[in-house]
């Protein structure tokens, strides 16, 4: 009997499995593992978010795919703020967290074999996945001239600020993005999910008008509420933008069953409307990334990019894996550059994410002979 290939075989290793030796090394050390590898929050959900879970924690019924008319509403009122969108024409629908949607977005869309996906050259292993499960093909480029004339091209996705990178993209270069897309019928899913965090840049979002021109044709905006308000236990995400492509995710959504549970909506819109709970969080961060730039440095690490974001780009001018044993050795977990594509292959990501304790001990460990 012959059975289809299974869909695993499409899919690289799994990203985080890659380390797994790395890991236990540097849990060996005596003084135990600082894992700066995966952005994973570490601090605790706000209080005003926990209440509003709670006090929606009796849900019977189904919940609406669509998200409830507050959530719309906060989620539409969010993006005008934070993103400089305006909010008639603009569709919205939460998800899954963002991971989901950007696994699944090529298929949402209809992508398929014969198809491209434009992803950035060092980029976020889950634009690749998410091409190779609707059979696509992906190529990796930072310059619009590097991908050609294939009128193929059927999504780009761009991502400011970078993972791994911190990089910020200015407006007039997601600009030209967006007027090639348009001009080949393809769509611009940008992955925003980093931009309250710009340090020595701002960043802009796809939705800006100087950037789309105060039109959302083509445009898809994804953010998600994991590192601004520490929801990354809940799976609290949304995508905005092209309304006629907000209405074709969730027609195909409905169907799949990807629904945002009622009780994490009812806390989305709690995060949303607060302010308060995200600056403080930023500036955790804020703290932290000086604390580990300085010790990085110090070091002899040189950072590159990293304007932005929850992450620093490091390199010591070594093959990536190289520096992962390096510094596993002394009880710290990074991830690999080469995870993101071949252009990082001399590169290593720290995350933001650690206690300020084990931040304030990366700088004697680094130190160690």
């Amino acid at each position: 009997m012959n059975r289809p290939a299974p869909v695993s075989a499409r899919l690289p290793e799994f990203t985080w499995d890659s380390l797994d030796a790395a890991a236990a090394l540097a849990a060996a050390h005596p003084e135990g593992m600082i894992n700066l590898s995966m952005g994973t929050p570490v601090d605790p959900v706000p209080e005003v978010i926990r209440r509003a879970l709670a006090e929606a924690s009796d849900a019977p019924g189904y919940p609406l795919t669509a998200g409830t008319p507050a959530l719309r509403e906060a989620i539409a009122a969010w993006v005008a703020r934070a993103c400089g969108a305006g909010v008639d024409g603009l569709g919205v629908l939460p998800t899954i967290g963002s991971k989901e949607l950007v696994a699944w977005l090529p298929t949402l869309l209809g992508v398929g074999p014969g198809d491209v996906v434009v992803v950035p050259s060092v980029a976020y292993p889950t634009y690749f996945d998410g091409a190779a499960l609707a059979g696509a093909t992906v190529v990796r480029a930072d310059s619009l001239t590097a991908v050609g004339p294939t009128p193929r091209v059927r999504l780009v996705w761009v991502n400011s600020p970078g993972n791994p990178t911190g990089r910020v993209l200015p407006a007039a270069h997601l600009r030209k993005v967006v007027d090639w897309a348009r001009e080949r019928g393809a769509v611009v899913a940008s992955d925003e999910c980093y931009l309250p965090l710009g340090w020595s840049a701002e960043p802009v979002s796809v939705l800006s008008p100087e950037v789309c021109d105060g039109s959302y044709d083509s445009v898809l905006a994804v953010h998600s509420l994991s590192k601004r308000s520490n929801l990354a236990g809940y799976r609290a995400g949304f995508v905005a933008g092209d309304p006629a492509l907000v209405a074709e995710l969730l027609k195909v959504r409905k169907h799949a069953g990807m629904i945002v549970p009622a009780p994490v909506q009812a806390a989305m819109v709690a995060a949303l409307r607060d302010e308060r709970h995200a600056d403080e969080q930023r500036e955790r961060y804020r703290a932290r990334r000086e604390v580990l730039h300085a010790a990085f440095t110090g070091a002899g690490f040189t950072v590159e990019h990293s304007e932005a974001g929850l992450y620093l780009w490091l390199t010591r001018g070594e093959d990536c894996w190289e520096t992962v044993d390096w510094l596993a050795r002394r009880g710290i977990l990074a991830a690999a550059g080469a995870l993101y594509g071949p252009g990082g292959r001399q590169h290593v990501r720290v995350a933001l994410t650690e206690s300020d304790e084990h931040v304030a001990a990366v700088a004697g460990r680094l130190a160690q002979p």
